[in-house]
């Protein structure tokens, strides 16, 4: 949905988003809007009901986004839908609104009807909220969980009967494990992030988890890029599927302003200082590499009279969602983050994202700098790239068809590449030594 100034959810940016977790109460709805402004809402054409729509309208979001207008009607239909589509394009809610729907239509059993799949918990908790924010003015339930915390509380909410279930793989499989959870009444499935998924190994658990659901059912699944393995999965989970890109796979944003800083490794802390002091920057979130490298570079920044917040997956569930909080709040302006949080973090009017370090596959370049220019609005997206990176720059600018221009100064020759031995994947990189360009400044 857009924004009401451009087209994505369109949101009022006076209006908060729904609490993320229970670390702050959520705040109180927005006020009922008129039949008028009901009426005329756009969303009431794609067949999205009038309490769905109430909810949509409370909310400040004004006009479908593509990925909406596309999904939100194949949804309606009973029909499995396969979408390729970046963050930032309001998939969430064209998934969620028609669910919402379809579960209002049969009768609840009060067992779990709709399951939602996703990689990461603070992903999770976001599509938590929204159910709750969309489905206010029905008799729906949901429920969220995911490990990193104790399961007492999420076993409560499963006592309640939910509706709809939002979870991540390995949590879900423990208290599936446990006979806490039964899948055997799911009438929808959504596999949020496939691509994402992929990248974190749960491909096999995702396959554990699909062969518990029922064979008769709808399964919508959704990914921003489209390796080959996905497309396996999709083979073995879809029925034919309805295909929706509104983008090409692997594209970047087209409101992102991109740009590569050639720097040495030992320069980059004092590049980064320079940028962030840049009037412009109002907001940024920076991706490192590694979690200790998160951690060094938040107590680097501190020093320099930065301050910064830091989320990784070493990092307690509660210090995540309160580093997350004071970013969304504005009392940090800073978030170090490593690639966990790539697809976790949904926080509006972030103005920059900077790679610290590029990552080492290259389509994660995509998921970190969709974390700004979201719902239309624009941002910058600035890379550091040393002579080691070199051959990361490459494959990302492969995938993305088109070389990122230099912020400043010319780009340098590229080595010769028997110079420059790319590791494996995943290799020596994790062991902590990383190959150098010997006698080669950058």
């Amino acid at each position: 949905m857009g924004r009401s100034q451009s087209s994505a959810v369109s949101r009022n940016p006076q209006q908060s988003q729904p609490a993320p977790s229970s670390v702050a109460p959520p705040p109180p709805p927005p006020p009922m809007p008129s039949p008028e402004a009901i009426d005329a809402s756009p969303f009431l054409a794609l067949g999205v009901s009038r309490a769905v729509v109430t909810a949509v309208v409370q909310e400040g979001y004004t006009e479908p986004t593509p990925i909406q207008l596309a999904v939100i009607p194949a949804l309606l239909t009973g029909k499995d839908v396969l979408a390729c589509a970046q963050t930032g394009t309001g998939k969430t809610a064209a998934f969620v609104l028609p669910l919402l729907d379809q579960l209002m239509t049969s009768r609840g059993n009060g067992r779990i009807r709709a399951l939602v799949l996703t990689p990461t918990r603070e992903l999770a908790a976001q599509i938590a909220a929204h159910c709750g924010a969309y489905g206010r003015h029905l008799p729906l339930r949901n429920a969220v969980i995911y490990g990193g915390v104790g399961q007492g509380k999420q076993e409560d909410a499963l006592r309640r009967s939910p509706d709809i279930l939002v979870a991540t793989p390995g949590r879900l499989l423990d208290l599936i494990s446990q006979g806490i959870v039964r899948l055997d009444a799911i009438e929808h499935f959504v596999l949020d992030e496939a691509d994402r998924m992929l990248d974190m190994g749960f491909v096999h658990d995702v396959r554990r988890i699909t062969a518990l659901l029922p064979k008769q059912r709808q399964t919508l699944l959704f990914s921003a890029t489209m390796p080959s393995e996905i497309e396996q999965l999709t083979r073995t989970i879809l029925i034919d599927p309805v295909r929706v890109a509104v983008k090409p796979p692997a594209t970047t944003a087209e409101l992102i302003d991109q740009s590569v800083v050639f720097v040495e490794r030992n320069d980059k802390r004092a590049v980064l200082e320079k940028v962030l002091g840049e009037p412009d920057v109002s907001r940024a979130i920076i991706f490192t590499r590694t979690k200790h490298g998160a951690n060094r570079l938040r107590e680097q920044l501190e020093k320099a009279g930065i301050d910064a917040g830091v989320i990784h997956g070493n990092k307690s569930q509660g210090a995540r969602e309160r580093a997350l909080e004071a970013f969304r709040a504005g009392s940090t302006r800073v978030l170090v983050a490593t690639d966990i949080a790539a697809r976790g973090i949904d926080v509006d009017g972030v103005s920059h994202v900077i790679n610290y370090d590029l990552p080492e596959v290259a389509e994660a370049y995509v998921h970190r700098i969709g974390r700004t220019a979201r719902a239309g609005a624009s941002g910058r997206a600035i890379s550091f790239c040393d002579g080691d990176d070199r051959a990361y720059l490459r494959q990302i600018e492969r995938l993305i068809r088109k070389e990122i221009p230099t912020l400043f100064g010319d780009r340098p020759a590229e080595p010769a590449r028997s110079e420059a031995p790319r590791p494996p994947m995943g290799g020596a990189h994790r062991g902590g030594g990383r190959p150098r360009f010997a006698g080669r400044r950058y």
